[in-house]
């Protein structure tokens, strides 16, 4: 079978592995259709993020859909062709924070196309594929493989909107409307966010959060100061999701808050200075916001019963054979938003 490998910066090939077999409670996957993140690319880009480095070749890729082409002894509630939604995270279920309930904590993760550990947990863009088969979720006759490669970006926005407790009625700001931030804007219109105003430097970025359900969109890169409107009486929004990882865009929107206000920080960058006396006075709370577990399966039964539409999000899907050009095409944000690769 063919995989994408990358090996270092700048630096993925197509590469022949070995298939491997499903064992018990297995089964194996015929991936279809495979997502870039922007943790793909950030390993395309600079060889890794933060402090994680490629250390040795790794499989990419963790957002994936295909169908059922074997079944491991012992695996039940499945069929040969179903078509399912990959769950990358696999948690030990045994460590202090599995027993707790918050896997996406484990202490023994094995995350899909992850060099935070050594060796590196090996990725889902493969043509065969080997999974747990409780990894494994079942999409519904209407909908289509794209759809069910997207159910893992999905479901991190659904655990950042847990995150931030109730959303009915409150005014929602997101700031960065990538893949994850356009989720976000769905994930609250879905949860019963009275307005939602989205920021980003982009156009083509803003146009997409807009068919997503944004209520207003301001573009952040021009010299006046678009959020300024908003400060008045000590700020305007409930909830402020921050998902470029940019301390710019987290600054304005600490500004934008009223008093008692919560930032549900889901972007990643590096460090960054708060304004603490401003979050002291306006009681300011800031969450982190990790991964998923349980809102896997509810984003695919959200997908699977029409709640929300994804379709927007989706720019172009690119035969393996293309990949570089995938991976570029996803890099520019002028131009795409979420491009996913075919097998």
């Amino acid at each position: 079978m063919k995989a994408l490998v990358i090996h270092k910066a700048q630096d993925i090939r197509i590469e022949e592995r070995e298939p491997m077999e499903p064992g018990p409670r297995e089964v194996g996957i015929a991936v279809r259709r495979g997502g870039i993140c922007g943790s793909d690319l950030h390993y395309f880009r600079h060889g890794g993020f933060g402090v994680v480095r490629l250390q040795e070749p790794m499989i990419l890729g963790h957002e994936v859909a295909g169908e059922l082409i074997s079944l491991g002894h012992g695996t039940t509630g499945f069929a040969i062709g179903d078509r399912v939604a990959v769950n990358p995270s696999q948690a030990c279920g045994t460590c202090p924070y599995c027993q707790r309930g918050q896997q996406n904590h484990c202490l023994d993760m094995q995350f899909y196309g992850s060099a935070m550990r050594m060796p590196h947990v090996q990725g889902a863009f493969r043509q065969v594929l080997v999974a747990q088969a409780v990894q494994c979720h079942v999409l519904a006759a209407g909908v289509n493989l794209e759809e069910g490669a997207l159910a893992e970006p999905f479901a991190v926005t659904l655990h950042a909107i847990r995150r931030a407790g109730s959303l009915a009625g409150k005014r929602v700001l997101v700031t960065g409307c990538g893949p994850i931030g356009v989720l976000v804007i769905g994930s609250a219109r879905l949860h019963g966010a009275q307005e939602i105003v989205a920021t980003d430097v982009s156009d083509y970025t803003l146009a997409v959060a807009r068919r997503a359900g944004a209520d207003t969109t301001l573009n952040v890169s021009m010299a006046e100061d678009k959020l300024s409107s908003f400060r008045s009486n000590k700020g305007y929004f409930d909830t402020m999701f921050e998902c470029s990882g940019n301390e710019l865009a987290l600054r304005a929107g600490l500004e934008s808050l009223r008093p008692c206000g919560i930032v549900i920080q889901v972007g990643l960058g590096g460090e960054v200075a708060l304004p603490q006396n401003m979050m002291v006075a306006k009681e300011i709370e800031i969450r982190g916001s990790f991964r998923f577990h349980e809102e896997f399966a509810l984003a695919v039964d959200l997908i699977n019963r029409g709640r929300v539409d994804l379709k927007p999000l989706l720019t172009d899907v690119l035969p393996l054979s293309e990949a570089v050009k995938a991976f570029e095409l996803a890099s520019n944000r002028s131009r795409a938003m979420k491009v996913q690769i075919a097998f």
